[in-house]
């Protein structure tokens, strides 16, 4: 007997009307045939509201009995999710997370799935029940409630999809599907039939609301096809699976992070291990890193700048200030006020281009962009906050995403068929299930690197600079700027095959003189390091590893971008045989 997943949000159970819709769809299905596990999230706002009263108690709520607090939305919705399927005259029955035996890690408010034990699912399933779990939450090893962090019912339904060997995992919710940016920001956003795993990826930890990105994570992982679909029509959806809408577009979707913070640590020492004292501090308060942005540096100093969460400002700005005080030396700038624009699409690796396109249509907007990292499937920039929204609906019409692919293939409904299942049930035994899983740890010496720095903190300069790069013929892989606001300048760096570093480099010296700039550098070899996979953001330790084995080994580091799959480093060609056996050495454990 096949087994479906269904997962409800909290838009699709916000009342007693809506869990009685989703409880006839539950039982639709099994009136077909399926076994159904339905995973169901808190009513409407009542999560907002539980955390609202904990503020109205303290500023600074403990972890644990926040999550206390918080389970309890999960467990309202479970239950009257069972009367309402007893009402119809089915069987049911409720459970919370621990009830299940979904065991996490003990970091409250975040935790991550170890295991799930699968006895009395299949024990009730076999009974002929419709199982509701709470999504959300778990249990850890002390029997404390855990919870998973904001949309984490997404990655419960898609856990229990890849444990239960489930044939389908569908995720109902407000929206009839993926689209190519969130269409109660911008109305022209289009509904996608397909996106891939990587995309859906990026897409989900750069603000598009529709997953979790540590649900996408576990589909990757397991080969779990996800079907998109709304709580509130019959719409075919859209498909999570391994393959991309279209081979021709460049782009598939565009997302804006909006409450976001910069943080610059600006003239630290150009020596090995300076990025781990950082970052070791931040990930020791377990926050999460988004982008993260080193330039080369200027007479012996190096400037880094990345991202957090606004709401997590504070206590990163407490972690750098430690390091910069063990240090000896260095300053701190930040910036509020600040939001990320991106760009996401597996086409993108093999067109040249993408990120020119980008750059005009947001000169063309006069939007200053004030930070750029570029990955194989991404691009992003900081802007103001204020500037966001144009941005986005910038961007969106420069890549036409409005308009349906011309060789869309259709959309197809998913199954675990295709992927290896003896595979996918050895990567679930004995390992916990959100452990980081690595493809490759590669390094790529065919590259060389050219540096503007001094650039007028303006709008245009980075699609200038580009455009100018294109029309000489350079094929640009890497770009990194970072920004100091206090100077009112900007440090431009991107990577070019090796044969084409003396004309990039004409080409930076010519546009130093055109802006007066501080002047230019190039390096004819460089040593590009790349960690693929998947969980490198949510696992917040990957920088750190990497940071940690090229210090040991030695290695200077002058450039780093990250994304969802993939984090970059660039350091000295010398050092590329020394700092790739250090890596791999570094992630022995995680590679396939």
């Amino acid at each position: 007997m096949s087994l479906i997943v269904q997962k409800f949000g909290g838009t699709s159970v916000a009342d007693c009307e809506k869990i009685l819709a989703a409880a006839r769809k539950a039982i639709r299905a099994h009136q077909d045939g399926h076994q159904v596990v339905m995973v169901v999230s808190a009513m409407g706002k009542q999560t907002d509201q539980l955390i609202q009263l904990a503020n109205q108690i303290t500023d600074r709520p403990a972890a644990r009995e926040m999550d206390m607090l918080l389970s309890t939305g999960e467990q309202v919705s479970v239950s009257l999710m069972a009367m309402a399927i007893h009402s119809l005259g089915y069987n049911a029955v409720s459970l919370t997370g621990a009830q299940i035996g979904i065991r996490t890690d003990a970091i409250h408010t975040k935790a991550r799935i170890k295991s799930i034990s699968t006895d009395r699912l299949r024990q009730l399933l076999d009974q002929g029940n419709i199982v509701i779990a709470a999504g959300f939450q778990g249990i850890d090893e002390h029997l404390d409630i855990t919870t998973l962090g904001r949309g984490g019912s997404d990655t419960t339904a898609v856990a229990l999809a890849a444990v239960l060997d489930a044939d389908a995992c569908e995720i109902y919710t407000d929206v009839d599907g993926v689209y190519t940016t969130d269409p109660r920001v911008l109305p022209e956003a289009r509904q996608v039939d397909r996106i891939s795993y990587d995309e859906m990826l990026e897409l989900a930890s750069l603000g598009a609301s529709v997953m979790h990105n540590r649900s996408i994570e576990f589909a990757k992982k397991f080969g779990v096809p996800i079907h998109v679909r709304s709580s509130f029509s019959d719409a075919p959806g859209s498909m999570i699976v391994a393959e991309s809408e279209s081979d021709d577009r460049p782009v598939c979707g565009a997302a804006v992070t909006k409450n976001e913070a910069r943080i610059s640590v600006l003239g630290v020492p150009d020596r090995p291990g300076v990025s781990l004292q950082i970052f070791s501090r931040v990930a020791e308060r377990n926050v999460t890193v988004d982008m993260i942005v080193q330039n080369v540096s200027e007479a012996g100093n190096a400037d880094i700048s990345f991202t957090v969460p606004r709401d997590e400002l504070r206590i990163t700005l407490e972690a750098v200030q430690e390091a910069i005080d063990s240090l000896g030396t260095g300053r701190i700038t930040h910036d509020d006020n600040v939001s990320k624009v991106s760009v996401v699409g597996l086409g993108m690796a093999n067109q040249t281009g993408v990120a020119e396109k980008m750059f005009a249509a947001l000169a063309a907007e006069k939007i200053n962009i004030q930070m750029i990292s570029t990955s194989e499937i991404k691009i992003s920039v900081l802007v103001e906050r204020d500037a966001a929204l144009p941005a986005l609906r910038a961007v969106h019409a420069a890549f036409e995403l409005a308009k349906k692919p011309a060789t869309s293939s259709a959309v197809e409904t998913g199954s675990r068929e295709s992927a290896d299942a003896a595979d996918v049930a050895s990567r679930l035994q004995g390992v916990d299930m959100e452990d980081l899983m690595l493809d490759d740890v590669t390094l790529d010496e065919t590259q060389g690197r050219v540096t503007i720095s001094g650039l007028p903190d303006i709008p245009g300069i980075a699609a200038h600079v580009f455009r100018e790069v294109a029309a000489s013929g350079i094929v640009v892989d890497m770009i990194v700027q970072s920004h100091d606001s206090h100077a009112d300048h900007a440090s431009l760096s991107f990577t070019v095959p090796r044969d084409q570093v003396a004309s990039a480099a004409a080409v930076a010296r010519r546009l130093a003189d055109e802006f007066f700039c501080g002047g230019t550098s190039s390096e004819p070899e460089i040593a590009k390091l790349s960690v693929s996979g998947v969980g490198l953001r949510s696992n917040t330790g990957v920088a750190i590893r990497m940071f940690r084995a090229l210090a040991d080994a030695g290695v200077n580091v002058d450039m780093v971008n990250t994304s969802e799959v993939r984090v970059n480093v660039v350091a000295d060609g010398k050092e590329g045989a020394a700092a790739l056996a250090s890596l791999k050495a570094a992630f022995a454990d995680a590679l396939r």
